[in-house]
């Protein structure tokens, strides 16, 4: 079988492409960026690209978003620096003139602003026409060894932490179901229409925080492993993370940290998103994070001391210990009944009230 570390197909690539054999980590497709060992002096290129269609309302939350979800990429790797963005925008070929030029500077405003709270600034890309918008971009990165964490480091004993809670897709889908009266009555006895306006921009400004604070940390605390929790919810995440490993490690996922009211949607509208299951779309989410045990907690509460110092998230800010890394078979699995962390939005009451937060230690048993 492959190495975790991709050496085992980088010598394929190399014949197929023609190119010298470097030495240095290599990885490529199929984690979150390739890791691409360079000519000059041990020095790697990181790079990723990805791309969406719009989720939110607000033109300018969506470039945000989209910027914080390629950046994520990166940060997944403990990278905390970005060299170089693309942006890829595509115009729907639908829009009028009047909303094409209203909408789309928004969007490009959105992202630029995103990668210059990053560090870095967007110099390029390309923008088509066609039936949908699309938004996304390429990171690049030009690294020296000690500036990235490889995913494959994990350990049985280590602590599965996670940054930002789950439930964006629900919260989303929630929002626009408002004006959908047939929608709307399944789940109206179970949340109020405040509680999915809460809870929808508790989503959108969580997808359009960037995870730049976890990755620094990750070296702090001495991650063994990351990835960033998108499209495939956690458990594909989780599964994707697992497969990559270089010891024989099973995830188990005892918790799952989701924005309030979430579980009660997706229960009521007969589990349409698998939210509790581990696979509801997450777009843009957290860092799902291989601690070594003694630093889990402390690694919690820096995150939310750093989020509450930034008056970025407030409250809720932080991150959950969600489970443990045991010997096994490379694979991630979510116990049969898991406890719910109801995250409150920040701005509603519960955010306000410290009670509310659960302890990072919770227990995993």
């Amino acid at each position: 079988s492959d190495r975790a570390d991709g050496t085992g197909k980088a010598g394929d690539q190399a014949l197929e492409f023609g190119q010298q054999q470097l030495p240095g980590p290599r990885l490529g497709v199929g984690m979150d960026c390739c890791v691409i060992p360079l000519r000059h002096g041990g020095l790697s290129l990181v790079q990723t690209t990805d791309f969406f269609y719009p989720l939110v309302e607000d033109p300018y939350m969506m470039g945000r978003i989209a910027c914080a979800n390629v950046l994520s990429d990166l940060y997944a790797m403990g990278i905390t620096e970005c060299d170089n963005m693309l942006m890829l925008l595509s115009v729907s070929q639908k829009m009028n003139e009047k909303d094409r030029e209203r909408v789309m500077p928004l969007m490009i405003r959105g992202f630029r602003d995103a990668a210059e709270e990053g560090g870095t600034s967007v110099t390029g890309g390309q923008t088509v026409v066609n039936p949908w918008i699309i938004v996304g971009g390429v990171a690049s990165v030009v690294c020296q060894p000690g500036e990235f964490i490889m995913p494959d480091g994990a350990v049985p004993g280590d602590v599965l932490v996670l940054t930002k809670p789950l439930g964006t897709q629900v919260a989303v889908n929630a929002h626009q179901w408002l004006d959908q009266l047939d929608r709307w009555n399944r789940i109206k006895l179970v949340v109020t229409k405040e509680e999915v306006k809460e809870a929808y921009q508790e989503a959108m400004f969580s997808m359009a925080t960037l995870n730049r604070t976890a990755a620094g940390l990750m070296h702090k605390f001495q991650a063994h492993a990351a990835t960033d929790v998108t499209g495939f919810g956690l458990l594909g995440h989780a599964n994707n993370l697992a497969a990559q490993q270089r010891n024989e490690v099973a995830f188990v996922i005892h918790n799952l940290p989701i924005i309030a009211k979430m579980t009660a949607i997706s229960k009521a509208c007969g589990n349409l998103f698998n939210l509790v299951q581990g696979t509801s779309a997450e777009t843009s989410g957290g860092l799902l994070v291989c601690l070594p045990r003694e630093q889990a907690a402390k690694f919690c509460s820096e995150m939310k001391n750093q989020s509450s110092g930034a008056g970025g998230q407030g409250a809720v800010g932080g991150a959950w210990i969600i489970g443990i890394v045991e010997k096994g078979e490379r694979g991630a699995r979510i116990i049969d009944k898991p406890r719910i962390i109801e995250v409150p939005p920040r701005g509603s009451q519960a955010a306000n009230d410290n009670s509310s937060n659960p302890d990072p230690n919770a227990n995993l048993s």
